[in-house]
């Protein structure tokens, strides 16, 4: 199915990836996507979901696409439609997606696939939204998964 235009919404998954810095911060990672949509802009690493693949097989994959890590899934986060419209009201781009807390489990943080950088940033760097600016819906979807990884910890 094409993603510009569709005929019909297209499932994604996003990661919440939370590690810990060297002075024990927990970070969330972030990536700048590489393609529409998005292009040029900051966001969770995350991708569409292939047939047959269960959403959290989904996630795995495309962080370890966009971003050579390895991770394990922990817990949902929160789901929603990202729907973006043209300038006459058509449907440009309609995504389900499902964001998931995760941590990192392997790998080495190299970008691949559609992300052109990646960074992690502390939850005062996410507050303070300069370094890596994100839309507030984002910075909201982080802040609830730093809040379930305490529920859980």
């Amino acid at each position: 199915m094409q993603r510009e235009y569709p005929s019909a919404p297209i499932a994604g998954v996003a990661a919440v990836v939370i590690s810990f810095n060297h002075v024990g911060e927990s970070c969330v990672l972030l990536v700048r996507r590489g393609r529409e949509p998005l292009r040029g802009q900051w966001s969770l690493p995350g991708g569409v979901l292939e047939l047959g693949e269960t959403l959290q097989q989904g996630v795995v994959r495309e962080v370890l696409e966009e971003t050579g890590l390895e991770v394990s899934v922990l817990a949902h986060v929160e789901s929603f439609d990202r729907i973006a419209r043209d300038s006459d009201g058509r449907v440009r781009y309609h995504y389900v997606l499902s964001d998931w807390l995760c941590t990192v489990t392997g790998g080495i943080l190299q970008c691949g696939d559609d992300a052109d950088e990646a960074a992690w940033l502390t939850q005062a760097e996410i507050e303070e939204n300069s370094r890596c600016p994100l839309d507030a819906f984002t910075r909201e979807v982080i802040a609830k998964a730093w809040k379930l990884l305490d529920a859980i910890a």
